[in-house]
């Protein structure tokens, strides 16, 4: 067997040229005073035939012990130009939604307006993955929203062609 340690900071530099979607994790809880959320890079298709995503949390996250316990939650796939919602959802602030514009979904999660699409979810299992939780969720709707994705590419956030003109 092959062993070799790999340097953390080479790690992300080589995982950095791998474009990534934001998307935006919300739920609420019925006994919470506002809506809770976190933003995740590793949100993807996983199975058509039942309709799964799965995505990965650091186990070191204390939002997503609180988007877990509604059980099920809305993947915003965010829009170019929502980078202070990103930045919002990656504070450590109490209410992160304080001053970002949401609606309730069909299923009671968090939509936030003007994402580029929305995949209402409901989680379904739980993996190890190292230093992360590897969540799988079944599909209960999704839809398309406005404009292009916001990107995360060798650390920058921006739209496709924003990223691609520098």
């Amino acid at each position: 067997m092959l062993t070799s340690t790999i340097d953390q900071a080479h790690y992300r530099t080589v995982m950095g040229h791998l474009p990534t979607g934001v998307v935006a994790l919300s739920g609420i809880t019925p006994d919470a005073e506002h809506p809770c959320g976190l933003v995740v890079g590793t949100f993807q298709s996983l199975s058509l035939d039942p309709p799964l995503v799965s995505f990965s949390v650091a186990h070191t996250s204390t939002s997503w012990p609180k988007v877990r316990a509604a059980g099920r939650l809305c993947a915003s796939i965010l829009a170019a130009g929502q980078e202070p919602i990103c930045r919002a959802l990656s504070s450590k602030q109490p209410n992160k939604f304080a001053d970002i514009d949401w609606t309730l979904s069909q299923t009671g999660s968090p939509r936030i307006t003007g994402a580029h699409a929305y995949v209402d979810c409901e989680i379904t299992h739980e993996l190890d993955g190292g230093d992360h939780t590897i969540v799988i969720a079944r599909i209960l709707h999704m839809d398309t929203g406005h404009g292009e994705p916001l990107v995360f590419h060798q650390g920058r956030l921006g739209g496709i062609r924003q990223l691609t003109a520098a």
